[in-house]
């Protein structure tokens, strides 16, 4: 447990002054946000408690939470927040944090690791290829995964960013 003299009091106005991070300060713990999280309902996952710590600049304990990740980007919170606190920006922008010091969860990994090798997150499978074909569609479709040029060009991005680096894909 971190107490309040253990947290990063730059934390917080940090989150703040990046895009996505400005409303952070407007949420009031209403709880609304959590009663209409889909993940919540399901899981452990409370979206204010998040919320707050990284308000009071607890940095370690936010970046490096699994909660971090349970969040499906639904928007649900942000169309109910009475304060229009911009909930899904500031998940994001604290995943995007996390990520910058080497912390994401496994499945995102993995996630990830598709993209890297495959140009989606779902591969292209013959299976794939013979619906496509039976409904009339081209096999592969027009994107990374029916293009190899698409493909060469994606992979040279993500290994421009590194991003191949940090989900471990080759």
């Amino acid at each position: 447990m971190v107490t309040i003299d253990q947290a990063n009091q730059d934390f917080a106005q940090k989150v703040q002054s990046k895009e996505g991070g400005e409303t952070l300060m407007l949420c009031f713990q209403c709880g609304t946000c959590t009663a209409s999280c889909p993940s919540g309902r399901m899981t452990a996952y409370k979206t204010r408690k998040l919320i707050r710590r990284a308000q009071l600049g607890m940095e370690e304990e936010v970046l490096n939470s699994p909660d971090l990740w349970m969040c499906t980007t639904c928007y649900s919170c942000m169309e109910r927040c009475p304060r229009g606190v911009e909930i899904v920006d500031l998940i994001t922008l604290l995943r995007n944090l996390a990520v910058e010091k080497g912390v994401m969860s496994e499945p995102h990994k993995k996630v990830g690791t598709m993209l890297v090798k495959y140009g989606g997150t779902v591969p292209l499978t013959e299976e794939y290829e013979n619906q496509r074909e039976a409904l009339g569609l081209d096999r592969k479709p027009v994107s990374t995964l029916g293009n190899e040029k698409a493909l060469a060009d994606l992979k040279k991005i993500l290994k421009a960013t590194g991003f191949d680096e940090l989900v471990g894909g080759n």
